[in-house]
């Protein structure tokens, strides 16, 4: 179980990743931050400046002391943090060759440069000159901070394969005329164009100007000067083709970067989408399962490409087709529409609540609302919840099988599965859609299995994953009878569907615990408006038998919020 020290822990880690975002425009606590980085590193190559003037070095050189020294400790200090939270920055820097990879990125050079080796000159002597030298390096720090130079630095990388065409054109090119050159003028000037090397020399002499006059041999023929003035035009076009192509492609950025602030105001109108309602039922407020495009246009005042682009800058959004949760036998229109969902770790959810049981739902991306109704199942009972809402849908890897393929936030996923499952006496369900698609409509809505084979619906397999098969059959009996009184609905065990799989994620955790898989029909989480009564219900029964216990009171479900915004872990 995650300690409390581990989690503050973990928290600080998240939040200077924020603050090392190089955004000057997040949070207002983080922008000091940030702004008291560039003062310090302004004040550092001050006082680097104010060092090469002998008099104020005698009269106030202990200050300058004090000042590259704090300076010095302090970016020393910042600068091993953003080593340390460089994973959360971005995901090539994960593990310890992605840190080594930070170190020489430029921005980590030049942090590691500027400040580490200030300390060797105590165990070894160092050139003055240098440290100085490196000390100022510290000054180019500030060109992360500033959005001119990020939009050039982006420009000239959007084009850099067609400025490194141009360049290898333009040196054969030249390759070629200086050889001709020589050729031609070798005859007329025996002595100055004595092999290629001269000409080539001069030629490329010809785009810097030759400043230092190594190469003034100019030519005497008329072909030789005939090729001087196609090399001067060459000249022309390799800074004209480089500056047309940067021109062209800073165009590109800041229409990019006009268009994703466009995006991000777009985001923040659909967000207000997801204003939670009253579930009348629970007397709960829920964020909406989803919402329709339609509506979002007619509600918000959102055009259709303006919902796609807001979808498409944000980590909280995706689209659903509604059409997809029929069964062969139902006939639903496609509808498209916008789900929301939380969002805290690198492959979607892991919320710990120091519950001994565990809701899993593996398959968000690609199963509609199945998520949404997890979540609430596991808000309401107070359980933990682990989901995966990040990855691609095709080809699709479901977390629910394990595999060791490299699938991204898998290992992460078992990780923090096994984390919370713990020990033997540990539970978790797994929450995963069924009846939908090209499924037929079983005369089931939800359909239990707990590792037996498929049509076995006793507890008599060796294989079944349950050490606590007593306590799951009286809680599993109790429920199926408030069902059927209540709702009008059916379950079964094992009867339709099965998790014998030998890649079941569950026989992979470190430990044997109770594990149950719940496919639910999406005509009770996405058409029923019992849906989180039903959750209610289910968490109920799960409390009162495993843990002997009530629901537990849960004030946040009462307030009047935008989608999953404060809910407490």
């Amino acid at each position: 179980m995650i300690t409390d020290i581990d989690s503050k822990l973990n928290h600080f880690k998240r939040e200077l990743s924020r603050v090392f975002d190089d955004n000057l425009h997040t949070k207002q606590w983080h922008n000091y931050v940030d702004y008291a980085i560039i003062g310090l590193i302004i004040l550092s190559t001050v006082e680097v400046f104010l060092s090469t003037y002998d008099g104020i070095v005698e009269k106030y050189g202990l200050w300058l002391k004090i000042v590259d020294y704090f300076t010095t400790a302090f970016f020393t200090i910042e600068v091993s943090l953003r080593i340390w939270c460089a994973d959360l920055i971005d995901d090539r820097y994960k593990g310890f060759r992605g840190r080594v990879r930070y170190c020489f990125s430029f921005y980590g050079l030049i942090d590691i440069l500027s400040t580490y080796p200030f300390y060797l000159h105590f165990f070894m002597p160092m050139p003055y000159v240098a440290l100085k030298a490196l000390r100022i390096a510290r000054l180019l720090r500030v060109f992360r901070y500033m959005k001119a130079f990020n939009v050039l630095s982006r420009a000239m990388r959007a084009k850099k394969d067609e400025m490194w065409v141009s360049l290898q054109f333009l040196v054969i090119v030249t390759l070629l005329l200086s050889f001709v050159l020589f050729f031609v003028e070798h005859d007329a000037q025996p002595d100055v164009y004595n092999n290629g090397w001269t000409s080539v020399l001069w030629a490329f002499a010809q785009y810097i100007g030759d400043p230092g006059g190594f190469a003034d041999t100019p030519p005497i023929t008329v072909t030789g000067r005939v090729i001087a003035c196609i090399i001067g035009v060459l000249g022309i076009a390799i800074f004209a083709v480089p500056a047309g192509l940067i021109g062209s492609a800073f165009s590109e950025v800041m229409e990019k970067d006009e268009r994703k602030e466009k995006s991000e105001g777009w985001a923040k109108r659909l967000h207000l989408a997801f204003e939670r309602t009253l579930d009348r039922p629970t007397g709960f407020q829920v964020a909406p399962r989803y919402v329709s495009v339609v509506e979002i246009q007619a509600r918000m005042g959102l055009k259709e490409d303006e919902i796609f682009d807001a979808v498409s800058i944000s980590d909280r959004y995706r689209f659903i087709n509604l059409a997809s949760t029929a069964t062969v036998e139902e006939k639903v229109s496609a509808m498209l529409a916008v789900e929301h969902y939380p969002l805290n770790t690198a492959y979607g959810v892991c919320i710990e609540r120091g519950s001994r049981i565990t809701i899993f739902s593996p398959s968000n991306i690609v199963d509609p609302i199945i998520g949404w109704w997890a979540y609430y199942l596991a808000k309401i009972g107070g359980f933990n919840y682990v989901s995966r809402e990040l990855g691609e849908t095709r080809p699709y890897n479901s977390f629910y099988l394990y595999k060791q393929d490299g699938t991204d936030g898998r290992e992460e996923c078992m990780a923090d599965l096994n984390r919370l499952l713990d020990s033997e006496d540990k539970w978790v369900f797994t929450i995963l859609a069924a009846s939908g698609g090209s499924e037929p409509a079983y005369p089931t809505q939800l359909h239990f299995t707990y590792g037996a084979k498929k049509g076995d619906e006793t507890y008599d397999d060796p294989d079944i994953t349950l050490n606590d098969i007593p306590t799951f059959k009286a809680m599993y009996d109790e429920f199926a009878q408030l069902l059927q009184d209540k709702y009008g609905l059916s379950s079964d065990r094992q009867r339709y569907h099965t998790n014998a799989n030998a890649g079941y994620f569950a026989r992979h955790l470190r430990h044997k615990v109770n594990a149950v898989a719940l496919r639910i029909a999406w005509s009770v989480t996405c058409r029923d408006n019992r849906a989180v009564q039903l959750a209610q219900d289910l968490a109920q029964a799960i409390n009162r038998h495993i843990n002997h216990t009530d629901n537990p009171d849960v004030p946040e479900l009462k307030v009047k919020e935008i989608g999953y915004e404060g809910y407490k872990q």
